[in-house]
């Protein structure tokens, strides 16, 4: 299996399945002398992990986080960070029925036609459980990315039908985490709440949007042509579990106005350059232009259901299930933290490269 890591001067390879012993990972490239927040890291983890509320899995698991190297008295040392996090709570029994079996827009298919094997236990490779290793590289990103300013914030922006206004200058972005489901209006996710519940007593699942707004990043990162940064962007959402669909700036809303509306006027405030509006979402040409970048993330309902489906099995034959264990009815709310994560990890990656081509 190839593809294992992402990056390219500050690059994460990832290890590990649903069901096995750990999942976990090494970064390369995290600059020698940055302060290590051993209690922010394992925060960040703690956004992710499992069982948080009555509207995620039942999953209880600790995902207590291990560093392994790269880190001396406190601050990186400039070697390889390798760390992990133990699996405590598999229910592999759950899972014995569909070793056998396709599950319905699962991996299941798709992995045993391009390795002729796969773990039927919750994915294995596939599961989600996999982003726990990008929670950690991005939050040691996001520690790298403090020393320079640039700050990283993401939050549901919509659940099925209910969604909030796409600006995101109209929120006090610092409630995100004051509720379930990591919306900053209070009302708002109430109603999310209400839904994700009510879709959950039903045995199904339902999809939703998360936005991310980065501010402090300077103008020139991301290259004209193969290297864009919205391309890096748009790669990292679109690896992520479950997503759909991306989009930044004024994205697919745009194309309904004329360029007079969308064009962003260059002016002068406070002796540097900026736009009087934010149309293009913080990028021009591929390349930051130093205002704030935003996008959003469609994310699919979960395929597990806990009703019963149609579906094949290994042999061919017409048969039915009923999926069984524990399940996110949405996955949006814990979709959150993984998204600033990756987002946090192409910034730093890209201001890294962008440094070492001025040198």
């Amino acid at each position: 299996m190839l593809m294992n890591s992402f990056g390219q001067l500050f690059r994460l390879t990832t290890f590990g399945e649903s069901h096995g012993e750990a999942v976990g990972g090494v970064v390369d490239g995290m600059p020698a002398g940055i302060p290590i927040d051993l209690d922010f890291i394992q925060q960040e983890l703690n956004r992710r992990r499992p069982g948080q509320s009555n509207i995620t899995t039942s999953r209880k698991e600790p995902d207590q986080v291990e560093l392994l190297s790269g880190v001396f008295e406190g601050k990186s040392t400039g070697c390889p960070i390798g760390f992990i996090v133990r699996n405590q709570n598999q229910h592999s029994q759950d899972y014995n029925t569909l070793r056998d079996l396709y599950r319905p827009s699962h991996a299941d298919y798709t992995y045993q036609q391009k390795y002729g094997i796969r773990d039927h236990r919750g994915g294995g490779r596939s599961s989600a459980r996999i982003t726990i290793s990008r929670c950690v590289a991005g939050a040691l990103a996001k520690l790298a990315l403090r020393q320079l300013g640039i700050s990283i914030t993401a939050y549901t922006s919509q659940v099925g039908n209910i969604a909030l206004d796409k600006d995101y200058n109209r929120y006090d972005l610092s409630l995100t985490e004051q509720n379930a489901v990591r919306c900053p209006d209070a009302e708002k996710a109430g109603e999310m709440i209400r839904l994700i519940e009510q879709v959950k007593a039903e045995g199904d699942t339902i999809g939703g949007i998360v936005t991310c707004v980065i501010k402090g990043c300077p103008a020139g990162l991301g290259e004209p042509e193969f290297g864009k940064l919205h391309a890096a962007l748009g790669a990292a959402m679109l690896s992520i579990n479950a997503a759909k669909g991306f989009e930044y700036g004024e994205g697919f809303d745009g194309v309904t106005q004329r360029g007079s509306e969308q064009n962003d006027v260059f002016c002068q405030k406070d002796g540097n350059t900026h736009t009087l509006s934010n149309h293009s979402g913080g990028i021009q040409g591929g390349i930051s232009n130093g205002e704030d970048i935003y996008f959003r993330v469609a994310f699919k309902p979960v395929a597990t259901l806990l009703r019963e489906q149609n579906t094949v099995t290994v042999q061919g034959e017409t048969t039915t299930f009923k999926a069984q264990g524990r399940h996110d009815p949405c996955v949006v709310p814990r979709a959150v933290p993984i998204v600033e994560a990756m987002a946090a990890c192409v910034v730093f990656d890209l201001f890294l490269w962008d440094k070492s081509t001025k040198m």
